[in-house]
């Protein structure tokens, strides 16, 4: 024994999670060069992905999903129906409430920005293929909520 107790589940927990969250920000130029290409700030790239070119969202539902006041997602969606990403309609059964949907080159672009950002960091493209079926297979038993990227 090397005299060392074995981590407590929830101090094991916090340790892995810890990890997931320094991976995360060590890689967060990738996702930035990729914002800046596209020409988009965090806010338009969330505003995209909960956004569908069939299904279109009230002004009020957006900003519950993201969290923030109507005046925020009101700039957001100017800027992004400015460069023809989105698009505003009205209810049909209730004319106060404003949808937005995205516009064709919106669902091109927003098809563009998931590719990118699923594109693998080079040091996880590193690791050898039995790591990263482990690693698979241990990220697969996690909850994933699809609605959380607008998917």
């Amino acid at each position: 024994m090397t005299g060392r107790e074995p981590l407590e589940k929830a101090e094991l927990a916090s340790d892995v999670w810890r990890t997931i969250v320094d991976f995360f920000w060590a890689s967060r130029e990738q996702s930035a060069q990729v914002l800046q290409e596209l020409n988009i700030t965090p806010g338009h790239m969330k505003t995209l992905l909960l956004l569908d070119p069939l299904e279109p969202k009230p002004m009020g539902a957006l900003a519950e999903a993201m969290s923030c006041d109507a005046s925020n997602v009101t700039w957001l969606v100017d800027r992004l129906e400015e460069r023809g990403l989105v698009e505003r309609r009205m209810l049909e059964t209730d004319r106060r409430v404003k949808t937005v949907r995205l516009t064709a080159l919106g669902a091109k672009t927003k098809k563009s920005l998931l590719e990118r950002l699923y594109e693998p960091p080079e040091a996880l493209l590193a690791l050898d293929r039995r790591d990263l079926e482990s690693l698979k297979s241990s990220v697969s038993k996690l909850p994933v909520i699809e609605s959380a990227l607008g998917l």
